[in-house]
């Protein structure tokens, strides 16, 4: 039999033991927690839900993680936009040639509703702080401006609802019409929020946001320019709409100077991969013939010249010079192509462009040009956008000398890699001179003057390029090289008008992709165009570069 003492011992462990068990619970649980790692009630109190959520969705705006950019910024903006083409050797299914391997069809579709939708919720669900979600509000639509004007017809209205969990795409869609309607209320609605709160300081979201670290006065400007890139691209399905929203957003005020560029800071720009590391991509053949037949100060400031060997009185001499690539070309060698060709400039340590003054002034060109009230003169706004982009490019020099321009042209295309199995070289498709030419009847003309400066301008936003491509035809395009499109529907004079659908689609949502599909008035096909694509293309051939 136990004595009392050993008996008062063991009572004494037992109630310690039970008074210890929910602490050993905290205990166990502050171990598997990170030192760093915040909890679910430490990120409310101290912001951080909203900074990591705007962070999060900055990140998808163009996508800061290097595979989901090369996915849509290298192979498919940057193919179709005429600014890059891949030199890989293994690629055989891809973008250019356009028959992309299903994996890369499905990434700019999935992975930017995927990966946003989740954190978007999160925040919804976690703040009621109006200039925060404002904040989310915009990001959506730009993230999803850019889905939309990929394949036409996305899931978004219904993408909230509360019977949705924001990751499941079994959702209905909406036609493009629907979704330009819903992001243009859904940006006013925003700017409402921001003009209410226009004396907010800075320092409410300096640290949980990295575009313009909580200025509300610079948000509001860059909100005014997506409506007006917005506005602009309606402009042949819905001219009148166009004209009044265009006109309300730049008398509301756009960007207008360098110093309101709309520019994402990073701690590491890890795109830079793709070109330095890699060297997966390399310039195109239009950028080298346009920009050498304009013999662009630009060029220097944009782009790394490549270097080709030649026989020179029976030595062997490096040239070096401004080398572009064909798009869609079958690669033979990678490393044959690596130093010949030209790359752009790009370092770790650059901010992601999301859209310039130059950008936002060659749109108030271009309205101005079409008889909308932009608040200066197509020619001025066409010469002052030049500047704009001279002066961000480094301070290249001579704008006032290059606008006056009225001779050089486009010229040839030689590629250096030309030979008895290889002939890529291909005459200039564009006539089309730097200098405006006043006069109604050269409005075709000073389109794509215009067009085309911008599409220099904004390098390298090729799916915006790509988009204004597709909505003017300009600047004109050499045709890819290869056209592997396996439903026979692009043509590569004007090139593809939108990607399909990925195949996960159809197996995923059965009930609401037929629906989509309806929605397109054409196939699930590369060519079929999109909702805003109405010009007639004819027109460009008969009345431009004569």
């Amino acid at each position: 039999m136990m004595d009392m003492k050993r008996i008062y011992n063991i009572l004494l462990i037992m109630i310690l033991s039970l008074f210890l068990l929910p602490l050993g619970g905290c205990f166990d649980s502050d171990i598997n927690r990170s030192m760093y790692e915040a909890d679910g009630e430490e990120m409310q109190r101290e912001n951080h839900i909203v900074g990591a959520t705007l962070k999060g969705m900055q990140g998808l705006v163009i996508p800061t993680r290097e595979h989901l950019y090369q996915f849509m910024d290298a192979m498919a903006g940057g193919a179709y936009g005429g600014y890059l083409e891949g030199i890989v050797d293994t690629w055989v299914m891809k973008f250019s040639t356009f028959n992309p391997e299903q994996g890369w069809l499905k990434s700019p579709f999935a992975d930017p509703i995927k990966d946003m939708y989740p954190q978007y919720r999160d925040m919804m669900n976690k703040t009621d702080d109006p200039v925060a979600l404002a904040f989310g509000k915009i990001l959506r639509v730009c993230i999803m401006h850019r889905v939309t004007d990929i394949y036409g017809p996305i899931p978004y209205s219904k993408m909230m609802d509360n019977d949705n969990s924001g990751e499941d795409l079994a959702v209905p869609y909406d036609s493009q019409e629907q979704v330009y309607t819903q992001m243009l209320k859904e940006l006013e609605e925003a700017d409402k929020v921001l003009e209410e709160n226009k004396d907010l300081s800075s320092e409410a979201f300096r640290k949980l946001e990295d575009l313009y670290y909580g200025n509300i006065s610079k948000w509001r400007k860059f909100v005014h320019s997506m409506q007006l890139r917005i506005a602009m691209r309606m402009s042949y399905v819905n001219p009148t709409e166009a004209q009044r929203i265009a006109q309300k957003a730049v008398e509301a005020g756009v960007i207008e100077s360098n110093e309101d560029n709309a520019m994402l800071h990073v701690a590491e720009n890890r795109s830079e991969l793709l070109f330095n590391n890699w060297n997966d991509y390399r310039i195109s053949a239009d950028l080298v013939s346009i920009m050498k037949g304009y013999e662009d100060p630009r060029l220097d400031k944009m782009f790394v010249k490549g270097v080709q060997t030649v026989d020179q009185d029976g030595e062997k001499v490096d040239v070096y010079d401004y080398y572009g690539v064909r798009i869609g070309i079958f690669t033979q060698k990678k490393d044959d192509m690596i130093n010949l060709y030209s790359k752009q400039v790009i370092s770790s340590t650059d901010p992601y462009l999301w859209m310039n003054a130059a950008e936002v002034t060659f749109l108030r060109a271009e309205g101005a040009l079409r008889g909308w009230n932009m608040g200066g003169d197509a020619q001025a706004l066409y010469e002052k956008a030049i500047a704009l982009s001279f002066e961000e490019r480094g301070g290249a020099t001579g704008a006032d000398q290059y606008v006056k321009d009225a001779t050089k042209k486009p010229i040839d295309y030689v590629n250096p890699m030309d030979g008895a199995d290889i002939k890529y070289s291909h005459p200039a498709v564009s006539t089309i001179t730097i200098a405006w030419e006043p006069g109604a009847e050269y409005f075709e003309r000073n389109l794509e003057r215009i067009i085309t400066q911008k599409w220099i301008a904004i390098f390298p936003l090729g799916l915006e390029a790509w988009a204004e491509h597709r909505r003017t035809g300009y600047p004109k395009l050499l045709p890819a090289v290869e056209n592997k499109d396996p439903n026979n529907s692009v043509n590569v004079t004007i090139g593809p008008r939108r990607l399909p659908f990925p195949a996960d689609e159809y197996t995923g949502n059965p009930k609401y992709i037929d629906q989509a599909v309806e929605m397109l008035n054409g196939p699930d096909a590369a060519g079929t165009k999109l909702w805003w694509d109405k010009k007639d293309h004819s027109i460009e051939n008969s009345q431009s570069s004569n």
